[in-house]
């Protein structure tokens, strides 16, 4: 009996550092739990920069991509003073939405801090009309990344 091959899917990751500043801990001298959705965005962004797809390159297409979901669950805290990696997974789907997942490591002890995902959904810009299919510089960017 033959098997059929499995064919091995593209995953597109970006890892990116940031310094945990005075302005993210709380009375307790950890960082505040809605820091962590920034932090997200922290390596959504760098995530952009690398692979052309960051807000900026959207926006030229005449589209916006809110956040229409979020989830973060909280393992281990960060400090001041911590270098927390981000590593931003882009999820990789057929509906017209962009999924990403993320975990959040600290540097000194390369202690698992947080996971999470987000997804975005594509707006046009002018009218806030929702994309009901994968605009086509979203295809042209998968046919790009994804093979």
């Amino acid at each position: 009996m033959t098997e059929i091959p499995k064919t091995k899917k593209k995953t597109l990751v970006h890892t990116t550092e940031i310094k945990v500043k005075f302005s993210d801990v709380d009375a307790l001298s950890i960082v505040w739990h809605g820091h962590y959705l920034r932090y997200f965005e922290d390596g959504r962004e760098a995530f952009g920069d690398e692979y052309g797809i960051a807000y900026l390159d959207v926006f030229a297409n005449g589209l916006v991509t809110p956040i229409v979901k979020s989830n973060v669950n909280y393992k281990s805290p960060l400090e001041y003073g911590d270098t927390a990696i981000i590593e931003t997974t882009f999820v990789n789907n057929p509906a017209a939405k962009i999924v990403f997942d993320f975990k959040i490591f600290n540097k000194k002890n390369k202690a698992l801090v947080a996971t999470g995902s987000t997804t975005q959904v594509f707006l046009d810009a002018q009218t806030k009309e929702l994309f009901w299919t994968n605009p086509p510089f979203f295809v042209e960017w998968k046919n790009k990344w994804m093979k």
